[in-house]
């Protein structure tokens, strides 16, 4: 089991960068509306394109997020290694961490192809070949970040690089997970997080308790710091009935609640959700 002892519950804001979300401007308003209401957090989706236009580059945005807040930690959530290439993730991320003063974290999957960001592209639709590399851009991602000399001959990346200065602030990453597939946990547990995402529902108590113990059998060091994220909606803001139980989510081991805000709601209600704060338990 992972020990959860002193583990506190943070809330964040998660939402796709597009339709009324779509015009950067907006977007870094809402993540200092956010900081002043008391998230603790503010992530954006990642797509090429989408079927509501317009779309932003969250990467770009996240850097006019980082000057725009002080201690709003934010990030992707998530990219895929295997269509944004690791190398250029591993500097994209770089550089908005120090940009920030280290507070990013870089949240990372397969990616989706719902809307054609992979296919209508010529990008990699298999999902046994994104997984393989998945892994493999970890690895180089770690390695560009740590600075040392790195010569990699890979079945998909080959990089040469000379050793240089390591990144002045640690990037947490996180893997998002759509199932409880041996793999993905396995690859979770050798990183910082883990966000269980399933298409159809907000992971419950029991999931989420399922999770850690898959975590643990997967090898994740008991007592080592690991986050768990949870996205769904909890905000009385909403103005519906709240079916999520985020105490009991606390207690099976989630570490961040994930507001989530759609682009086919009115932007008027996605700012009162922002500015109401935090969900109070």
């Amino acid at each position: 089991m992972i020990d959860l002892t002193g583990s506190t519950v943070r809330h964040a804001v998660y939402l796709p960068p597009f339709g009324p979300f779509g015009e950067p401007a907006v977007l870094v308003d809402l993540a200092v509306r956010a900081e002043a209401a008391g998230w603790d957090g503010f992530f954006l989706w990642d797509h090429v394109v989408a079927d509501t236009m317009p779309i932003a580059d969250p990467w770009t945005t996240l850097g006019a997020i980082a000057h725009a807040t002080s201690g709003l930690l934010f990030g992707p959530m998530i990219t895929p290694p295997a269509r944004r290439r690791p190398w250029v993730v591993a500097r994209h991320a770089s550089t908005v961490s120090r940009l920030s003063g280290g507070r990013l974290i870089l949240g990372t999957g397969l990616g989706s192809d719902e809307s054609g960001d992979f296919s209508r592209f010529g990008e990699q639709t298999d999902l046994l070949t994104r997984s393989a590399m998945f892994d493999e851009g970890l690895d180089v991602i770690r390695a560009i970040w740590s600075g040392r000399r790195f010569d990699h001959d890979g079945a998909h990346y080959q990089v040469a690089l000379a050793e240089a200065p390591p990144e002045p602030f640690r990037i947490p990453i996180w893997v998002a997970s759509s199932t409880d597939n041996p793999r993905v946990v396995r690859r979770a547990a050798l990183c910082d997080g883990i966000f269980p995402n399933p298409e159809d529902h907000t992971p419950t108590a029991e999931e989420i308790a399922d999770t850690h113990r898959a975590l643990g059998l997967a090898g994740l060091e008991p007592g080592r710091s690991f986050d768990v994220a949870v996205a769904g909606n909890a905000s009385p803001a909403w103005e519906e009935p709240i079916k999520v139980d985020l105490p009991a989510l606390g207690e099976a081991g989630m570490t961040w609640w994930m507001e989530s805000l759609m682009h086919h709601d009115p932007l008027e209600l996605s700012q009162k959700i922002v500015d109401d704060g935090p969900p109070r338990w």
